[in-house]
């Protein structure tokens, strides 16, 4: 009798020589962000910390604004803000990532494909300038904020 048994998914680890001490506020921190699947503001990470049943002791916000200043100084977080705003939102850098972002609710969808892959700018291809890389943030209403706007 072959019996099939589900995978157990691996659960998000601290990574070795980052030049960080593992701490279990970085260590729980590192996990909120990455089963996140958009980034998030250190509000939200907060929240998410305080509901956590392995978050034993107390913890401030300045905690988590902290932890991922050292996260974003060793480049282990990337950051980003909405247009207009001072929030800055926070995700593991997993590499190449752009969102679609919804200037009502905030609601951060991810693109699927780079815009850009394999792309050479025309106005660029002869020039002195070599790109090593962008930023690209689209922004514009969801579907349901769409809706609710048309009602």
């Amino acid at each position: 009798m072959n019996h099939m048994h589900a995978s157990i998914p691996e659960l998000p680890v601290f990574p070795e020589g980052t030049g960080l001490k593992k701490t279990k506020q970085r260590e729980l921190i590192y996990s909120i962000l990455a089963q996140a699947d958009t980034p998030l503001n250190a509000q939200d990470i907060y929240q998410k910390l305080l509901m956590n049943p392995e978050c034993t002791g107390s913890y401030a916000v300045s905690t988590v604004y902290r932890v991922l200043l050292a996260f974003e100084e060793k480049k282990l977080v990337t950051q980003t803000t909405m247009p207009g705003s001072e929030m800055a939102y926070y995700e593991l850098n997993r590499g190449h990532r752009h969102y679609a972002t919804c200037l009502s609710c905030h609601k951060r969808i991810p693109l699927e494909h780079c815009p850009f892959e394999h792309q050479i700018l025309p106005d660029m291809k002869n020039s002195d300038f070599t790109i090593t890389g962008h930023r690209l943030e689209l922004y514009g209403y969801c579907k349901d904020c769409n809706i609710s706007e048309k009602n």
